[in-house]
């Protein structure tokens, strides 16, 4: 090796040396979030972000993209599978299609009460299906409330079936969804979130279903009097992390990442019951009519969906023992 080669590779070692350390110091994490700002998701990932920068002296962190800002759900999945994003807090519905085991906690009427559902997410049921995301190029670090969703729209009070029919409903982008609403006579209409206030305000769309504070924030109410207490789905959301952002990073890093992420749950589900009531109050202050109905006849109306989507033996199985948790 010659002279300049030695200091060429001299140097080269040189800016190896120095700039690993920094490297090692700073890890900024992009989360995706498609709720406004002080929505609870986005809160409690920012809540997460402050146990890892005290855990880690400061040098784990994470960034949250809050408002759609890095696209609808349905792109953000896809880019943090390709590494795009580091992490992403998502509706179980855009990801029935990627992984099979999300579609059982998002079937209708499974959870009799959010209390059942907890017990069943925080359990040996949830972790089973926050595994099921590895294979899929994602890893499940914890799941975040959805609240129960409910039927809303510009035409009438939804009672019964008959009132459902010829509906043009949005849903979000699951063949699930869309089952489910024909299942209860109405026409679903998969469109992105964004985009539904226009909808509603034009026509294009009569409703939607969504938890009280999505009604509240996206000011659907305004344009959406009639909310229906159907509580037809209580599904919960997951936040997740790009299996390439994660095997980027040591064993211990993994773990303190999943620490945060649960210990993020707590706080979530605190700022989730609050946001809850002041929406719920909200809403009705500025006109919002609510009405009660009788699930009964929603719920074997909904038969089909399950006959449809549940027909793996090993899903079968999960429903049944997500009945049986008390």
């Amino acid at each position: 090796m010659n002279a300049l080669s030695k200091l060429l590779a001299t140097a080269a070692v040189s800016v190896v040396a120095s700039v690993a350390p920094v490297q090692a110091q700073q890890v900024t994490l992009r989360s995706a979030d498609t709720h406004p700002e002080a929505y609870p998701t986005v809160e409690a990932v920012k809540y997460m972000a402050e146990i890892m920068k005290r855990e880690s002296n400061g040098r784990l962190d994470i960034k949250v993209f809050h408002s759609g800002q890095l696209g609808e759900e349905k792109d953000t999945i896809q880019q943090t599978q390709f590494g795009v994003i580091d992490m992403n807090r998502i509706n179980l519905a855009p990801l029935n299609n990627v992984v099979p085991e999300t579609r059982v906690p998002a079937l209708p009427f499974l959870f009799r009460s959010v209390d059942h559902m907890h017990k069943v997410m925080d359990g040996e049921i949830g972790e089973q299906i926050l595994k099921a995301f590895e294979s899929h190029g994602m890893i499940g670090l914890a799941f975040y409330d959805s609240g129960a969703r409910s039927f809303y729209n510009t035409k009438r009070p939804i009672k019964s079936l008959d009132d459902m029919k010829g509906l043009k409903i949005r849903v979000q982008q699951s063949d699930l969804f869309i089952d489910l609403i024909k299942a209860l006579g109405g026409n679903p209409t998969p469109m992105p979130f964004g985009e539904v206030y226009s909808g509603l305000q034009t026509g294009v769309i009569d409703g939607a279903e969504n938890n009280w504070p999505s009604y509240q924030s996206t000011r659907h109410y305004e344009v959406a009097k009639h909310y229906s207490l159907s509580e037809h789905s209580m599904s919960p959301e997951v936040l997740v992390m790009s299996k390439k952002s994660w095997d980027k990073l040591s064993k211990d890093d993994q773990q303190l990442i999943r620490k945060a992420a649960k210990e993020s749950v707590a706080k979530m589900r605190e700022l989730w019951q609050a946001r809850e009531k002041v929406s719920k109050e909200a809403v009705i202050a500025a006109g919002s009519q609510l009405n009660e109905l009788d699930k009964t006849a929603f719920i074997k109306a909904a038969e089909p969906v399950y006959a449809k989507h549940v027909t793996d033996p090993k899903m079968k199985d999960m429903v049944a023992r997500i009945r049986a948790v008390q």
